[in-house]
């Protein structure tokens, strides 16, 4: 018989005293790999004594093979109401479903930890400590939701984004679909409202989860969240499932740009030469506009000039859009501010217009073509501190970045209004004026 620790109330996090070293693997390595699970006992047995927990803990990637891996596991061991630690980046929807539903039948409680081996030897070997500071991300959260008992300590993150084909979320609105994707991608979302509903949860969760697009970071649910949306049973709340299901009024949808604006492309006007790049504007999903990245040649080789032009409309919330304060691009470790040169409603609109600019190491260019998943984020702030944060893939920045470079090489330096095909009337007047900068 497997010793148990049933409920998420008995389960509580922190550092145990001791003269052990603990030996985690690698940052990131684990969950890099397809889901794994280990019994794990707590240690030092001297610090616990006869009050050590034992849980279960599953840290990875899940995949289709998860509920294959899982009953393996389980063997001939009795899981009933044990406790499951999860640390993942989430994975296959289907597998968290089977998986999902396996956990309710055994009854067990689900929670969100990171255990690390004590390295000892002795009475403790093989002993472990277990630390709440860990993600539960994307359908690792459903499988959460799976426990007969739920429990999210302080120091967790659970975090939450819309489904996606994964052959296709690096550079969402840069790639193709097919009807048949439709289908596959409406077909699992039935199946996840439907898993939802009954594990108990709030419709809430599949909503606000689906409103979080592949280019934006993933949302970070609050204890509040947690606990109305079911995820956090702990405080006695009534059962989640017993909640109201409401869903949020659907936003007005901005036409996005047309296929042949999608990825980086190289266009020549007047002699000068541009890579640009055209993406909607969202915030927490929501298509607020859309906006421009364009890299022109500057007066030296180790440099490009860039021009940001953002088209921006108000929401239900705000109806007024607030000027910008704030452009930032940043492709990995390599950051760049921009200056702003213009910010302002259109006479006749509630949209508001802004354009920033500025120089950028062409090192900071040429790493979105390189090999691997490498993108471009573009972090805007608004002088309420409205923040969008938004990652631009990089389709076609590999075929024709060089092409820009070559040109660049063999013209002169650029013009100030170079860009000025992409600005609102207004904001290329005022860009003429300001110039490059210095």
């Amino acid at each position: 018989m497997l010793p148990r620790l049933i409920g998420g109330a008995a389960l509580a996090f922190g550092a145990v005293a001791a003269s052990a070293q603990l030996s985690p693997a690698p940052a990131g390595d684990a969950r890099a790999l397809p889901m794994q699970f280990e019994l794990h006992q707590e240690g030092p047995a001297s610090a616990c004594g006869d009050r050590c927990r034992t849980w279960i803990s599953a840290a990875g990637t899940i995949t289709r093979d998860t509920p294959a891996d899982f009953a393996a596991f389980a063997g001939d061991r009795d899981l009933h109401g044990a406790t499951l630690v999860l640390d993942s980046s989430g994975g296959s929807v289907l597998g968290t479903l089977t998986l999902g539903r396996t956990i309710r039948r055994l009854g067990m409680t689900t929670t969100v930890g990171k255990t690390n081996r004590l390295t000892t030897d002795g009475p403790d070997a093989g002993r472990a400590t277990l630390s709440a500071r860990a993600d539960c991300e994307s359908m690792c959260v459903f499988l959460l939701l799976a426990g007969k008992q739920r429990f999210v300590p302080l120091e967790a993150q659970v975090l939450v984004h819309e489904i996606w084909l994964g052959d296709r979320r690096e550079d969402a609105a840069a790639a193709t679909y097919s009807a048949e994707d439709i289908v596959v991608v409406q077909r699992d979302i039935g199946r996840l409202a439907q898993y939802t509903v009954e594990m108990g949860g709030s419709i809430d969760l599949l909503e606000t989860a689906l409103r979080i697009p592949p280019w934006e970071p993933m949302r970070k649910l609050s204890l509040t969240e947690l606990r109305r949306m079911g995820l956090d049973t702990v405080a006695g709340l009534p059962d989640a499932g017993s909640q109201p299901i409401t869903v949020s009024a659907a936003s007005p949808v901005t036409p996005r740009a047309p296929a042949t604006e999608r990825g980086w492309t190289v266009s020549e006007k007047g002699g000068q030469s541009t890579l640009s790049r055209r993406h909607p504007l969202t915030l927490e999903g929501d298509e607020i506009g859309s906006f421009d990245v364009a890299f022109a040649c500057a007066d030296t080789p180790d440099n490009y000039d860039v021009t940001y032009i953002e088209r921006r409309r108000g929401t239900d919330a705000r109806p007024f859009a607030e000027a910008l304060k704030q452009v930032t691009i940043s492709v990995g470790r390599r950051s760049a501010p921009l200056k702003i040169v213009t910010s302002e409603v259109r006479a006749k609109q509630a949209d508001l217009d802004s354009v920033a600019r500025g120089a950028v190491p062409a090192a900071l260019v040429e790493a979105l073509t390189r090999d691997g998943n490498h993108s471009l984020t573009v972090t805007t702030a608004t002088t309420n501190d409205v923040q969008t944060v938004i990652r631009v893939g990089n389709t076609g920045a590999a075929q024709n970045l060089p092409r820009l470079a070559a040109n660049c090489s063999q013209q002169s330096a650029p013009r100030a209004d170079a860009h000025a095909d992409l600005l609102p009337e207004k904001a290329a007047e005022a860009a003429s004026v300001v110039g490059r900068p210095k």
